[in-house]
């Protein structure tokens, strides 16, 4: 089975709504590694029930439509399917706590050609059940390696965000646990490449793998630290491309370039010096 360009682009992906609470506000920041330093009182608002505060990218997780390429009828190989990149615009704090539904939808489904794969792009946006008020738009775009040239649009990709040519204003690192994927996954993953290291060795892995939601996370954190003192009102969009797989465990330096309101950024892991996310970009009040 293929792709039909028509059938794929006028999808009807189901709304999900999800009731979260303020444990689970918790329990995600804890994933994305808050809390690693308990002295910490700007990470404490975000890990402990006292003036609790939500971090910014937990959005992404919020009421997320799952598996859908597998689960509908859209002829994607879903085997390979390859996350590619991640967007998160906030149009109002995100509560600690409360009830929301995403509706979500395929924007684009670009052919790059046989052998060559397919893009896949799809957004949603995040909704306040009780105001009915727009949270966030959040988009994302996939790689389908296994699924081009079933004659639909061959229209470029859009181009990455470019990078600052001069050295980063400044460069946060930030460890992550060594069970830091067994924690993030309790926020809504539970992919077995990054739990079960049967599964992450029959993929070719060491080891299972960090979640790349959960690098995106770790590296808002780190803007969030390094440009907006912790205040996660201040964080209004951040988007990546994801760029190779990491480990728990590993420490990631996040690059940072600031140019007034937009921030490059960059992540790497320190010890295999490897981009985890690159042509980062952020937007800051």
């Amino acid at each position: 089975m293929a792709i039909d360009y028509e059938k794929l682009v006028t999808l009807a992906i189901p709304d999900v709504r999800q009731t979260y609470t303020a444990r689970d506000t918790m329990l995600y920041a804890l994933g994305v590694g808050l809390g690693h330093d308990p002295t910490s009182r700007e990470q404490l608002r975000f890990v402990y029930e006292k003036a609790l505060a939500a971090l910014p990218t937990m959005a992404v997780v919020l009421a997320s439509p799952g598996s859908w390429m597998r689960d509908l009828d859209t002829g994607i190989d879903y085997v390979k399917v390859v996350h590619g990149e991640q967007g998160l615009v906030l149009h109002r704090p995100l509560p600690v706590e409360g009830t929301v539904v995403t509706r979500s939808r395929v924007v684009e489904v670009i052919d790059k050609g046989a052998g060559k794969g397919a893009v896949v792009v799809s957004a949603r946006e995040l909704i306040d059940v009780v105001t009915g008020e727009r949270i966030a738009s959040i988009t994302q775009s996939n790689f389908c390696r296994g699924d081009g040239g079933f004659g639909g649009p061959a229209r470029p990709t859009p181009a990455p965000h470019k990078m600052p040519e001069r050295s980063p204003d400044v460069i946060c690192e930030l460890r992550t646990n060594p069970n830091a994927a067994l924690t993030y996954r309790l926020s809504g993953d539970y992919n077995p490449l990054h739990s079960d290291p049967d599964v992450a060795a029959k993929a070719g892995f060491p080891q299972p793998i960090l979640h790349g939601l959960a690098t995106y996370g770790v590296t808002g954190h780190a803007i969030l630290k390094s440009v907006c003192d912790y205040d996660p009102t201040r964080l209004r969009a951040i988007s990546a491309r994801f760029t190779a797989p990491v480990f728990p465990g590993e420490t990631f330096a996040v690059s940072i370039w600031r140019d007034g309101s937009v921030v490059s950024f960059e992540t790497r892991s320190v010890e295999r010096s490897v981009v985890a996310i690159g042509n980062g970009r952020a937007e800051i009040a």
